[in-house]
């Protein structure tokens, strides 16, 4: 693990970027989630009514969190990133064996089919749940800033961990095609593509899963995954900041930590660290601040794109 950020040499300002927006994507992750589990489960009426607009980061919502608090979709992700961290290599096993134990501390939420596949791994021993018409949910797409980062410069990598690591939950057509679309725009807007190239992603995924258009855009931003991207993509190309897209995400209700986690990770590494509004990084948990960041720097560091530099 990289306990020193010193440790990645930044050798030139393009590596310096491409670090600060791996760090800015999965940090965009943990705000998301902080900012969205305030509204998460209201309506955008409701969310109006109290808030006007919801835009600080302050706890609450049905959960009780305290300001900054994070929920499973950052929880999971650290808990997936500790294994790769400590294996240095590509681990179900340590990922499953981390998401036991993170299930056993009893967190303050965990969905129903990421609890059942950790279940049936503890019971079982089983690295792969079988496929479940029901198992379109969000479990597996909240989670994939480390898969990216893991992964970086490498898309058929991304590909099998994305689908290995989905699966330990979550085994579905729609879900395995959410993580992918996921994974591959947090790695391109890493790596610096602009915002057409970005799109490209969408128009790719919507020509194989016609399901997942959002060009009409109906506002729902429910636990199902195609509502999820729907609403992700949608505020991804009508904004144009990092706090705008997570503004329009978050006021959205619904699944909103999920929504703001993913929205958040597309566009912090869209964006960059410098477009994450300072208030939001100071309100964040600082324990998980620093183990995000710290993961950040870790996880890059063995991923093919680094490995070419060395």
């Amino acid at each position: 693990m990289v306990d020193d950020p010193g440790d990645i040499k930044d050798e030139t300002p393009a590596t310096s970027e491409i670090i600060a927006k791996a760090r800015a994507a999965y940090l965009g992750l943990a705000i998301g989630d902080a900012l969205g589990a305030t509204t998460e489960f209201m309506t955008p009426a409701e969310i109006k009514v109290i808030y006007e607009v919801h835009r600080k980061i302050i706890g609450g919502g049905w959960l009780h969190l305290k300001p900054g608090q994070v929920t499973d979709d950052t929880e999971m992700s650290l808990a997936l990133g500790r294994a790769l961290l400590t294996a240095g290599k590509w681990d179900r096993k340590g990922i499953a064996d981390n998401f036991l134990a993170w299930m056993k501390s009893k967190p303050v939420d965990i969905g129903a089919t990421c609890r059942r596949g950790i279940r049936d791994y503890m019971l079982k021993g089983q690295l792969e749940t079988p496929y479940n018409d029901w198992d379109a949910g969000n479990g597996a797409a909240m989670r994939m800033a480390p898969v990216a980062l893991f992964t970086l410069g490498d898309e058929a990598a991304l590909a099998q961990c994305a689908i290995e690591q989905a699966h330990l939950t979550h085994n579905h057509t729609l879900s395995d095609a959410a993580c992918l679309a996921i994974g591959t725009m947090v790695q391109r807007a890493i790596l610096g593509c602009n915002r057409f190239e970005l799109h490209e992603v969408t128009r790719e995924l919507v020509a194989d899963y016609y399901s997942f258009r959002f060009n009409n855009y109906r506002g729902n931003a429910s636990a199902y995954v195609v509502d999820t991207l729907q609403t992700v993509f949608n505020f991804i190309f009508t904004t144009g900041s990092f706090e705008e897209c997570l503004l329009g995400v978050v006021n959205q209700g619904g699944d909103a930590d999920t929504t703001g986690a993913i929205a958040g990770m597309i566009a912090g590494a869209f964006y960059g660290l410098d477009a994450i509004p300072v208030r939001w990084l100071k309100k964040l948990n600082q324990n998980v601040r620093a183990e995000v960041e710290n993961q950040a720097l870790g996880l890059v560091a063995l991923s093919p794109w680094r490995q070419r530099q060395v």
